[in-house]
């Protein structure tokens, strides 16, 4: 071989494996030299300019560590562990423990969730204006909140012995539990931005949370259930109904007795009902004190900066403009209500309208149980199908089944149904918080000179999906009050349980119908999330390539 030849190989062979050899971005303080590496000795035989200074460059992580998403998953466990306790019982502890009336009961749920709702977007307000500190800009609102989140959940749980203002009590606690929570699910919903910028770990990151997050709602439910459910049998009714609309033949004397036993029973559904809210209390500090020692929040360096930050309500203004966010939001608005149909009025269903009384812990957790163990079919599946597609399939899943339970209401078929409406929960659960991200870099994509508008995204579709829970579950507490429902009593009127059938049956169906329709307007196919991840990555490298230059002509 002739040496000129081969010279021209071997320069080609180095630079072949300057090009393969991972890039690593070192800071380097301003005036000291940087080790030389094969590529530097290549690039001397170059003049550089006279206003030439080195660059200052970010080290930038794109792989997150196993570690690190398990850390950043039981984070979001304990909100999700709350969540199912007063999800499933919250309603029914208010109607038969704390024993306010149906009406006080649905005020205290829809003002509570359309307070929780409002706060939404306060606090992303309040948090994009947030500064950076050692921690970040997220983890101090959850660092911060959480001790009071502890105690408002635990008076959210507990029975004054007064009983003229149970109402104000339990509308205060409520609406400033929602508060606080929600200075904790804002941010954590949107530090899922800044553990990478690679889609791909960012969608890793999210079913790891969902997987948790749904054991969590699976240990939620558990200790809720185990714990309070013997505050629920039949075992303090005797086989006549002692409430005043129910007496019909017993004596004077039976009906005092079982008063003093219901008495007796109300006082130990009060206790353990406190017991429960102080283990998930005691659950959330832990988890969060794992959150924060085990995750690192990162901004994103690479991408485009402006010279004046864009006010709040302008980008308020831009996100409402932003096709994609909307129809995401309206669709999974729907189907959200008829997920929270469902989970309110579960327990009452089963306690008064098929007789299984002494079977819905056991029920609710085979739900949770299949959720849980679905999440990384689902995963896979949307990564093999796409996220829109998973969403239809994995959602439509739960209609027949709900049907099915009110027309069947024995104990196999309700087990039957359990297994199958988790896959739909899991599907739920995932899919929206997998695609919110996609529909981030969209609008990035479209308004790169736009930054720091990520909590807005999360915190309103929060608002928008906690207030049309709230309506719902207000009117669905009403309908129970049309009913005839009995504060107390130990069984109900055949019209309660008609109107239980709706809320578990008909009414869900109806709200994930229309929640699909809306879904198919979706214009984020997964052809079109990876065109936003190729464009994303070349705008990062044209700012890379781009902010040595600006700063070289800053220092002139």
């Amino acid at each position: 071989m002739e040496p000129g030849r081969a010279a021209v190989i071997v320069e080609g062979q180095k630079r072949r494996a300057i090009v393969a050899r991972p890039v690593t971005l070192t800071i380097m303080a301003k005036g000291k030299k940087a080790p030389d590496s094969s590529g530097d000795k290549l690039m001397k035989k170059h003049p550089e300019p006279a206003f030439t200074k080195v660059p200052v460059q970010t080290h930038l992580e794109q792989k997150l560590s196993v570690c690190s998403k398990l850390c950043f998953a039981i984070g979001g466990a304990p909100n999700q562990v709350a969540g199912s306790a007063t999800a499933f019982f919250l309603q029914i502890y208010l109607l038969d423990v704390a024993q306010i009336n149906p009406f006080q009961a649905s005020m205290v749920l829809f003002i509570g969730k359309a307070w929780g709702a409002v706060s939404d977007p306060i606090v992303g307000f309040f948090v994009t204006k947030s500064r950076w500190t050692k921690i970040g800009r997220l983890m101090p609102w959850m660092v911060g909140c959480t001790p009071f989140v502890v105690v408002s959940y635990f008076y959210l749980w507990f029975v004054p012995p007064f009983t003229n203002g149970r109402f104000i009590w339990y509308l205060g606690f409520y609406c400033l539990y929602q508060t606080l929570i929600t200075c904790f699910h804002v941010p954590y919903s949107a530090l899922t931005m800044f553990l990478s910028t690679d889609q791909r770990e960012r969608d890793s990151a999210t079913a790891y949370r969902m997987t948790m997050e749904v054991l969590g709602t699976l240990i939620g439910a558990a200790i809720q259930g185990q714990i309070v459910a013997s505050a629920h049998t039949l075992k303090h009714c005797h086989h006549h109904n002692v409430s005043s609309g129910h007496l019909g033949n017993s004596s004077g004397a039976e009906v005092i007795r079982s008063l003093a036993l219901s008495q007796d029973f109300l006082s130990h559904a009060k206790e353990v009902y406190m017991i429960a809210a102080g283990v998930i209390g005691g659950l959330f500090l832990i988890c969060t004190v794992v959150m924060v020692l085990g995750v690192k929040e990162r901004d994103d360096p690479y991408a485009p900066k402006t010279e004046k930050p864009i006010p709040f309500h302008e980008g308020f203004v831009l996100v409402m403009k932003h096709g994609p966010y909307l129809i995401l939001t309206a669709a999974f608005l729907f189907i959200s209500v008829a997920i929270q149909l469902v989970q309110s009025n579960f327990v009452l269903f089963c306690t008064y309208a098929v007789d299984l009384r002494d079977h819905f812990q056991n029920i609710v957790l085979t739900i949770l149980m299949s959720a849980a163990v679905s999440i990384p079919f689902w995963q896979w599946f949307l990564q093999r199908f796409g996220k829109k597609t998973a969403a239809f399939c994995g959602i439509t899943w739960i209609m027949p089944f709900t049907v099915m339970l009110v027309f069947i209401p024995n104990l196999v078929v309700a087990y039957v149904v359990a297994v199958s409406s988790g896959l739909s929960v899991a599907a739920s659960l995932l899919l929206p918080w997998s695609m919110l991200p996609d529909v981030v870099d969209d609008f990035r994509l479209a308004n790169p000179n736009s930054k720091g508008h990520e909590a807005i995204f999360y915190s309103f579709y929060v608002f928008f999906t906690k207030f049309a829970a709230g309506i719902s579950l207000g009117v669905s507490t009403l309908c129970l009050e049309f009913a005839g429902y009995d504060t107390g009593a130990c069984r109900q009127p055949h019209a309660v349980a008609y109107t239980l059938k709706l809320l578990i049956g008909a009414a869900p169906v109806a709200f994930i119908i229309t929640g699909l329709m809306i879904l198919l307007l979706y214009p984020i196919s997964e052809d079109v999330r990876r065109q936003n991840k190729l464009a994303l990555d070349q705008l990062r490298n044209q700012t890379i390539n781009c902010r040595p230059i600006r700063e070289d002509l800053n220092s002139i």
